[in-house]
C-alpha cells in the first residue's frame, strides 16, 4: 500500500497554509515534524478528507482517493488534536459506539474495544465515565478510538499531547506494532518523539517540506552523520533549510 501526495495545497483567501507538498508515505510509522503553525494539522485533514485541497492529489496505489468513496475512509483511523467526546459515555461505551459508526458487527465490537482498552492502560477504567477521565486518559481513549476500525492508514495529529513517560513509551510500542502492516502517520514537534519510533521522517515549515528521508539519511545530509535529529531539524527549518 502507498499513499501519495501530490503537490497537495491549501490556500485561504491569499494565505498558503499547504505549499505544494509531495511526498509517499509507505507502511511503517511515517513522522510529520514541525513547530505549530507549520501545517501539519491542514495537511492530515486533507488526508483525512476533512477539507478540500486548492490544488492537487491523495492517491492511494495510484488510484485518487477522491473517486474511491467511502472504500478510502473505512481504510482510516483519525485522532486529530482536538477530540470532542461525549463525557457522559463509559470509555467501553464510547468505542463501541465508534465501532458502530464504523460498521463493526456488535459480536466483534466488544472484544475489539477491550483489547484496545488494554493496549492503552485503560481495561481497569473501561466503564468510568469520560468526564472523570485527566487529560491523559482522553487522549489514550482517543488513540483507542482511531485503531477501533483495524485501519491500513492511522492519522494520529499531536497523539503524545498530554501523555506522561511511561504512557508515551506504551503509545510508542503500540504504534510500531500497528506499522507493521499500516501506514502510520504521526504529527508532532518534539523531536524526542520520532527519533525512537520512525522509519520516515517529513520535516515541514511554513506549509512546505523542508526536508524528508529516514533518520539516518537526514543526519547525514544535514548534520554530517551526527547523531543529534535535534541538530538535522534545526538545520533544516530553523535555519532556513534546503529542499
Amino acid at each position: 500500500m502507498l499513499l501519495t501526495v501530490d503537490n497537495l495545497t491549501k490556500r485561504y483567501g491569499e494565505r498558503t497554509v499547504v505549499d505544494g507538498v509531495s511526498v509517499c508515505l509507505a507502511p511503517g510509522v511515517n513522522a510529520l515534524l514541525g513547530a505549530n503553525g507549520a501545517g501539519k494539522t491542514t495537511l492530515m485533514r486533507m488526508l483525512c478528507g476533512l477539507i478540500r485541497a486548492t490544488e492537487g492529489r491523495i492517491l492511494l496505489d495510484g488510484a485518487p482517493v477522491d473517486t474511491m468513496s467511502g472504500a478510502y475512509t473505512r481504510l482510516l483511523g483519525y485522532l486529530p488534536q482536538d477530540f470532542p467526546i461525549e463525557p457522559e459515555f463509559s470509555a467501553r461505551d464510547f468505542l463501541l459506539y465508534m465501532a458502530a459508526l464504523k460498521g463493526i458487527r456488535p459480536e466483534k465490537a466488544g472484544t475489539r474495544a477491550d483489547a484496545l482498552l488494554r493496549e492503552v492502560g485503560l481495561e481497569g477504567e473501561s466503564m468510568g465515565k469520560v468526564k472523570t477521565f485527566s487529560g491523559g486518559m482522553k487522549r489514550r481513549l482517543g488513540i483507542a478510538q482511531a485503531m477501533i476500525g483495524s485501519p491500513r492508514i492511522l492519522v494520529l495529529d499531536e497523539p503524545t499531547a498530554g501523555l506522561d513517560p511511561r504512557e508515551r513509551v506504551r503509545f510508542r510500542e503500540l504504534v510500531m506494532r500497528c506499522g507493521q502492516k499500516s501506514v502510520v502517520l504521526i504529527s508532532t514537534h518534539i523531536v524526542s518523539d520520532v527519533e525512537a519510533i520512525a522509519s520516515r521522517v517529513v520535516m515541514m515549515e511554513k506549509g512546505r517540506i523542508m526536508a524528508c528521508g529516514t533518520i539516518r539519511e537526514l543526519k547525514e545530509a544535514y548534520a554530517g552523520g551526527n547523531d543529534d535529529l535535534e541538530t538535522v531539524y534545526m538545520n533544516c527549518c530553523e535555519g532556513g533549510g534546503r529542499r
